[in-house]
């Protein structure tokens, strides 16, 4: 199994139960038997069947045949069969499909973002955010990477991201990138978050990696850029940018000369893919 088959799944799942659920166990004998099918309901990428397939296995319940993560699936597709104790998937039902909708929204919205960005220009990476639920964290980045996103940092100690919190404490853009520098291992790159000109210019000078424009529109980002280049900056760093961007506005930064496009959108606000579950 992969990493992210851990007995918190399992927990997650007993806290969904609570002591039984009386529902089913109020109408169906516990020796009953059943076959199960999920079904797509919509068009999608598929993710979480890593997931899926622990849940099912770990109550002993076999499967009979499914598609992986990565798969298109297409409204109407049998995405994944399975039998055995009735009363267990009925118990089970809600929270497969909560993982694997959930999972899939994030996969199918990214795949199909990539795909628009890339016909502007191909070299863009679009990136998820630390915007993740608690508890969840590596899932949804795993359906990131599904759907053919970036991870960014899965965790705090993944590389320097100097946010604008820390610069505030700090006192500046400068004394914040030379402080990391110095006290940092040379393995981390140092990513700073700015919000105009003049600092994405002071990042870019001091050494920055990565240069993460904030809540700036198209036109300010286009004049970072051009700036850069003119002072032969540019290919000293990579420049993401951020805050705000979402599928409907993502285009307006495509063309923009950049390296990166992250969105918080993607993990926190992206609708679940429509599947079902059918007793047969």
């Amino acid at each position: 199994m992969t990493i992210f088959s851990d007995n918190r799944i399992i927990e997650n799942i007993f806290d969904d139960i609570g002591f039984e659920d009386i529902t089913t166990n109020s109408l169906v004998s516990e020796d009953k038997w059943a076959q199960a099918e999920i079904i797509a309901k919509e068009d999608g990428i598929l993710a979480g069947m890593d997931v899926a397939h622990y849940i099912i296995e770990s109550f002993g319940l076999d499967i009979s045949a499914s598609f992986l993560d990565g798969d298109k699936i297409s409204k109407g597709d049998i995405i994944l069969e399975f039998e055995g104790n009735a009363r267990d998937i009925l118990m089970l039902e809600r929270s497969i499909l909560n993982y694997l909708m959930h999972l899939s929204g994030i996969a199918t919205v990214v795949y199909n973002t990539c795909k628009k960005v890339h016909e502007i220009n191909p070299d863009i990476r679009v990136a998820c955010t630390r915007k993740t639920t608690p508890g969840l964290q590596k899932l949804e980045k795993k359906a990131v990477e599904i759907g053919g996103g970036d991870t960014h940092r899965f965790k705090l100690d993944d590389c320097v991201l100097i946010k604008d919190n820390h610069i505030q404490v700090v006192g500046n853009v400068i004394d914040a990138i030379e402080l990391a520098k110095k006290k940092v291992s040379f393995t981390k790159k140092i990513e700073i978050e700015v919000e105009d000109l003049d600092n994405a210019i002071r990042a870019a000078m001091f050494g920055a990696d990565i240069v993460m424009l904030d809540n700036m529109n198209p036109d300010e980002i286009r004049a970072v850029v051009d700036a850069l280049v003119k002072r032969r900056l540019r290919d000293d760093v990579i420049i993401e940018v951020s805050g705000g961007i979402t599928p409907d506005n993502i285009m307006d930064y495509a063309g923009l000369g950049i390296d990166v496009i992250s969105s918080g959108f993607i993990t926190n606000s992206t609708k679940s893919l429509d599947l079902g579950l059918d007793i047969i």
